[in-house]
């Protein structure tokens, strides 16, 4: 059994673990970001699709960015209108990114702050976390804690039923207080993905956000 309390999750992510928690969007496999091979192999997933660095607060993902006062300045203003949200930055990576999560370009990396109260009571005690929805590489997002716990039995997956009452950390509640695990979880609406061009924003994804590029 897979199943644990949001503790027991915590601690399993601190130490190394693969995780799976309810987002905004669709449930996440997480992992700390220097043990990203670890999702590639269970998803099946090719190299070229890198992973999300998803974390409870902005503050907590820039020091894996890199730019310049006036690029700093633009991401700031739409962080602050757009996140928490089902917004994915794509930016400039800097040498704290292991180059595990985007093996093939390191130079960038996807950051986002998931509009889910559960999740980001979770990512605030982790520290930020290299995600990707959970499913088989080429399959569609799962969307129940049962349908993630059949599908990787050796993830820790959590278990609603005996988390803590949920805080406030700026998102909704996703979810999170359903007593029924086969409740699905998130929008099932992916996430905008806008990649910083240095100029301005390429939509990649478009999604749950409207982002003028």
């Amino acid at each position: 059994m897979t199943l644990v309390s949001q503790d027991a999750l915590i601690a399993g992510a601190i130490a190394n673990k693969v995780v799976s928690f309810p987002t905004d969007t669709v449930p996440a496999l997480a992992v700390r970001p220097e043990n990203s091979e670890l999702i590639f192999t269970i998803k099946e997933r090719s190299v070229d699709k890198p992973l999300i660095l998803m974390a409870a607060s902005w503050r907590d993902l820039q020091s894996y960015v890199i730019g310049t006062p006036t690029e700093w300045e633009i991401w700031q203003q739409v962080v602050q209108q757009h996140l928490p949200g089902s917004l994915t930055l794509v930016l400039p990576a800097s040498a704290s990114v292991p180059a595990a999560m985007n093996p093939s370009n390191p130079t960038t990396i996807g950051v986002r702050i998931p509009n889910c109260d559960l999740a980001l009571g979770i990512l605030s005690q982790t520290g930020a976390l290299a995600t990707t929805s959970a499913n088989r590489s080429g399959e569609s997002p799962l969307r129940t804690t049962t349908a993630v716990e059949a599908e990787f039995p050796n993830v820790l997956a959590l278990d609603q039923r005996s988390q803590q009452a949920p805080s406030s950390y700026g998102g909704v509640i996703c979810d999170s207080t359903l007593p029924e695990m086969a409740e699905k979880q998130g929008s099932g609406v992916p996430s905008t993905v806008a990649k910083w061009t240095g100029a301005g924003w390429e939509i990649l994804r478009q999604g749950g956000v409207q982002l003028n590029s």
